[in-house]
């Protein structure tokens, strides 16, 4: 047992501390052992701590819990993913309130490049069944992620296309991995370990309470690059994904259904107070997120041959190599330079017509 990782449950664990507060400690002071080894008046120092939060951590003592759950992670496979961990998802870092630590099951990667959240009520209709599968059949040949709930409805439709289309699906849990809710999703996800993953930060033994949920769907909004909303009443819970999807600056699509129709209100809830983008068809939305596969031509290759780049430029050139495209903000994390360098490079880049802006502060190679 790796003594940080011992630490890094243990932060999780400190009463009333919560994941904003734990970010900041361990950005200031390094890591998880720095926090609890650090004298109480340096925690309290932090912008945003206190006394009172110094004391909850210092006073906290009971590690015997979070090698507990080491052990659990350890019998079961789990991946214990901490912030500052290069499998944790990058995108969550990119959000307010990400997870101290995520309890990771399977073999999907958290960092692909194209990553959609899919999500919707459990009383779904033959329409929405028909959309989602349609969706995501269309996701097959322009390998995206597919992220959902693993709740009844739109959810496990969503997962059931996305393995019958062989995309890595990811469920969000909103409960530990010692445990499934609903039960008769165990089949689902045993298939989903083999291409995809479960998701979660909650430690075993944790039910799925009501108030968990949110908690679960802050996860599904923040980890995709765009969040599509199938169908849902006005106060269904996907009404909360959808505006997280917001508040973390990700694009967000709602399906139109008939007026009146209670399962699609929502929906078009959201549609008129200009929050998601009417959604139409699988092939508007790959174009709206710059996802349809574009034919390879002989400009790239004169471009790479003619073109000569400053180191800076070459950091980005090479970083947009390996991903095909990338968000503003792991630019700046990944090319190590700062962001108002980083927007000189893009500008530049763009009018040497080497990279292109997409939707959502997304950029790719020409």
């Amino acid at each position: 047992m790796q003594e940080e990782t011992l630490y890094q449950v243990a932060l999780t664990l400190v009463p009333d501390l919560g994941v904003v507060r734990a970010r900041q400690l361990v950005t200031q002071l390094g890591s998880a052992s720095a926090v609890f080894k650090a004298k109480k008046k340096e925690i309290a120092a932090v912008e945003g701590i206190g006394e009172t939060c110094a004391r909850s951590v210092k006073g906290w003592n009971a590690f015997a819990e979070a090698e507990k759950e080491l052990d659990f992670a350890e019998k079961n496979g789990i991946q214990v993913l901490f912030l500052t961990d290069p499998a944790y998802p990058q995108r969550l870092l990119h959000c307010y309130d990400p997870p101290t630590v995520l309890y990771y099951k399977g073999s999907a990667d958290l960092n692909r490049p194209r990553i959609i959240s899919i999500i919707g009520t459990r009383s779904h209709t033959d329409y929405g069944r028909q959309v989602t599968e349609q969706l995501v059949s269309a996701l097959q040949t322009q390998q995206v992620t597919v992220v959902s709930g693993l709740a009844f409805g739109i959810d496990a439709i969503a997962h059931r296309a996305a393995l019958q289309n062989q995309l890595p699906t990811i469920g969000i849990l909103a409960h530990g991995l010692d445990t499934l809710y609903p039960m008769q999703h165990r089949t689902l996800a045993r298939d989903m370990l083999v291409n995809g993953a479960l998701l979660t930060e909650f430690r075993s033994g944790t039910e799925p309470d009501k108030h968990n949920f949110p908690k679960r769907n802050r996860i599904a909004a923040g980890l995709a690059d765009v969040t599509v909303v199938i169908e849902t009443p006005v106060k269904g819970g996907s009404m909360i994904t959808a505006e997280l999807a917001c508040n973390y600056n990700r694009d967000l699509f709602a399906v139109p259904g008939r007026i009146g129709d209670h399962k699609s209100s929502g929906c078009l809830q959201l549609i008129k107070q200009n929050k998601a983008i009417i959604y139409t068809s699988p092939e508007e939305l790959l174009d709206t997120m710059g996802w349809i596969e574009m034919k390879k031509t002989p400009v790239k290759k004169q471009r790479e041959l003619f073109l000569e780049f400053t180191g800076e430029e070459k950091k980005i050139v090479d970083l947009l190599l390996i991903q095909e495209s990338m968000p503003l903000d792991l630019l700046y994390l990944q090319s190590g330079l700062s962001s108002s360098t980083v927007a000189a490079v893009l500008l530049k880049l763009e009018l040497q017509n080497v990279v292109i802006s997409l939707p959502g502060k997304m950029y790719r190679l020409t």
